[in-house]
């Protein structure tokens, strides 16, 4: 195991990269429970229906705070990589501790990717802590409450991906059974008609078979609930204008990542093609900055950052409020764990211009078991908790059964 508190650190030898409370000369006693101090910081990954990286920040006040990482490999390095640069700081210091990761990683590529992703873990685990150490929740640390509850959207998935009537009959049973008024389906799924599936164009009757999808779900639900589409970044400019054209008649809440993320020219110009058609963009880029360009060209209609993998809470807050002043409303990606999802939904209360949360586990029987508490999701919405921080205790007895497999648990709280 590499003893990343003894690499070396260059970039604080000789710049500007360094906002640590001693650097900044922070020494003022904040008095009780808020001269509270960072002494260690832990991960465990579980085995979900996605592998769900979750980050836990540890206290000299003996709070602990629980956070969570956008899954997938490399964040537990970066985290163990990081946390010398936290212990012996103020977790309540959420704003410059989360400017200092950025800083001291800049070199190693905090500008985007697993950097941001395991800051953002990190960033969530102090929202947890602060709320629990001044015995508030997490919505009032970033700004107050606008709503009780925030409206979920489920991602749904069948046996038979690519079969419009089995997508129909799904939605169907979503709707009526368990409660949602907001789904999703993939369109990026095999039609049987490809002739290549590196260049990203869309023949004619694939762009068919996507439409029978739509035709099929839209029609089967009706008015009683919303139905987006989403799209993974799979299709060519060209071939994405005819898709969102094709499905201009039907009632399409969005269409999400027609395009890849690196062009924002072709972003904008797919969604200025497609007047009725909404188009969503924004779980795969990055920080505030990475959004700037599609809300100042006005490239989507609706954004939506994915919070565990932004940057966090009040970076995803700082999207929000940059949406708000182009209009845009917000509808967060979210593969997470419950608490990953709680977090966006934290935030989803918290701004005015909230659309919807993203969930996506709705198949897997035990996620809810994650934690203590009982009926997160219900009827389509979450209740926001009045507990402090998050609101939610993990159950470690079920964390441990479910952890991927050769991972260590991390300490109780």
């Amino acid at each position: 195991m590499v003893e990343y508190a003894k690499l070396s650190d260059p970039n604080a030898e000789y710049t500007m990269r360094d906002l640590s409370s001693e650097t900044m000369g922070i020494t003022n006693e904040r008095g009780g429970v808020r001269d509270a101090e960072i002494t260690d910081i832990q991960t465990t990954m579980v085995d979900g229906n996605y592998p769900w990286i979750l980050v836990r920040v540890y206290t000299d006040a003996g709070v602990v705070g629980t956070g969570e990482s956008y899954w997938g490999g490399g964040d537990t390095a970066i985290i163990e990589r990081m946390k010398p640069f936290l212990v012996g700081e103020n977790p309540l210091d959420i704003d410059r501790l989360y400017e200092h990761l950025i800083q001291k990683m800049s070199g190693e590529g905090s500008i985007s990717g697993k950097a941001v992703s395991a800051i953002s873990g990190i960033e969530i685990a102090l929202h947890d802590v602060a709320g629990k150490l001044l015995d508030i929740p997490a919505y009032q640390l970033v700004g107050g409450k606008y709503r009780d509850e925030v409206r979920i959207y489920c991602d749904l998935h069948t046996e038979d991906e690519a079969n419009p009537q089995a997508c129909a009959a799904e939605g169907e049973r979503v709707v009526e059974e368990l409660g949602y008024d907001a789904i999703k389906f993939d369109l990026d799924v095999p039609s049987g008609h490809e002739k290549d599936r590196a260049n990203r164009h869309l023949r004619g009757p694939e762009i068919d078979h996507k439409v029978e999808i739509v035709e099929a779900v839209t029609e089967a639900v009706g008015d009683r609930a919303d139905v987006a589409f989403d799209c993974h970044w799979s299709f060519a400019g060209g071939s994405a204008k005819r898709l969102a054209a094709a499905i201009a008649d039907y009632d399409v809440w969005w269409l999400e990542d027609p395009v890849p993320p690196e062009n924002h020219d072709v972003q904008r110009e797919v969604t200025f093609s497609a007047p009725t058609t909404p188009i969503a963009a924004g779980e795969n880029v990055y920080r505030k900055h990475g959004h700037r360009r599609l809300l100042e060209e006005q490239a989507i209609d609706i954004i939506a950052p994915d919070l565990p993998r932004v940057g966090g809470m009040r970076e995803t807050r700082k999207i929000a409020d940059m949406a708000d002043t182009y209009y845009v409303p917000v509808a967060m990606h979210n593969v997470s764990s419950p608490i990953g999802t709680m977090a966006s939904a934290q935030v989803a209360a918290a701004i005015p211009n909230s659309l919807a949360v993203e969930y996506h586990s709705y198949q897997l029987d035990w996620w809810e078991d994650l934690v203590e508490e009982d009926n997160l999701i219900s009827e389509g919405r979450m209740e926001i908790p009045e507990e402090p921080g998050l609101g939610l205790t993990l159950d470690l007895d079920v964390v441990e059964e479910h952890m991927v497999e050769g991972d260590t648990l991390f300490d109780e709280a």
